[in-house]
């Protein structure tokens, strides 16, 4: 009889246990899912959304070509015209259609804080804040590639399971089995950069991304994720280069 309430207690603890750790599970599930509701930009480039904590993100880089109002934003081809820009512009990397369908544009920090915004009507380019609250919810919520909840080691839960290098061997890296990326459903593609000079960089290799906060007259805020680096950096540079960007809802 004895034996019986012991195996009794056991049993309740182990199904106790499972039930605990399905709620917790179950919880993360519905804090960070990808919502069925899209939203259109002007030129009617449809973008999937996921909730991450309070953040609602759009799950595809922007891709359009013209401001809220209407008005066109100015592509720029010629290396030597982008250097020189001092308005708003936009580029497909290496000036290929392809590149600015699958990752999406590549502007300058002029377009991204022009008067006549880029962003849909209820969104509004991520701030240097925005990217820093969705870094620490990742942090604190146990999306480091460890499961640990200090340090910054999100990079993985934040990209694509495709399209990455898969070259690095650094454990934790983006690049480093794509098969565990992408828990968050963020899907950062690596979208590669334009260059102040108005060269093309590192398509594979990294995701870079404006933020609205600018940081001196002419540098501003970016943030980025490299293939063989498990953290999400933000960072300043100049105003000139070309980087994807990514919306949130007001």
């Amino acid at each position: 009889m004895k034996k019986q309430k012991i195996i009794m207690v056991v049993s309740l603890l182990v199904v106790g246990l499972m039930l605990s750790l399905i709620t917790s599970c179950s919880k993360t599930e519905v804090e960070i899912t990808k919502i069925s509701t899209t939203v259109k930009d002007i030129d009617g480039n449809v973008y999937d959304t996921v909730k991450i904590g309070t953040q609602t993100w759009m799950v595809q880089n922007l891709k359009t070509t013209r401001y809220r109002n209407g008005d066109s934003i100015p592509y720029v081809s010629e290396a030597a015209t982008w250097a020189n820009l001092s308005s708003g512009g936009y580029s497909n990397y290496n000036n290929e259609i392809y590149y600015g369908t699958k990752y999406g544009r590549l502007y300058n920090w002029n377009a991204v804080t022009d008067s006549r915004k880029l962003a849909p009507a209820g969104w509004h380019v991520a701030t240097s804040a925005d990217w820093t609250a969705l870094q620490d919810y990742l942090i604190a919520n146990g999306y480091n590639y460890d499961g640990s909840t200090v340090g910054n080691k999100i990079a993985k839960s934040l990209s694509a399971n495709t399209d990455w290098s898969t070259v690095s061997s650094v454990i934790g890296s983006i690049g480093n089995d794509l098969s565990k990326n992408n828990k968050s459903g963020f899907t950062a593609l690596p979208s590669g950069y334009r260059i102040d000079n108005g060269s093309f960089a590192n398509v594979t290799f990294h995701a870079f991304w404006w933020t609205s906060t600018e940081s001196s007259s002419t540098n501003a805020v970016y943030c980025y994720l490299h293939f063989s680096e498990p953290t999400l950096t933000l960072y300043p540079s100049s105003k000139k280069w070309g980087r994807s960007v990514r919306c949130v809802k007001d």
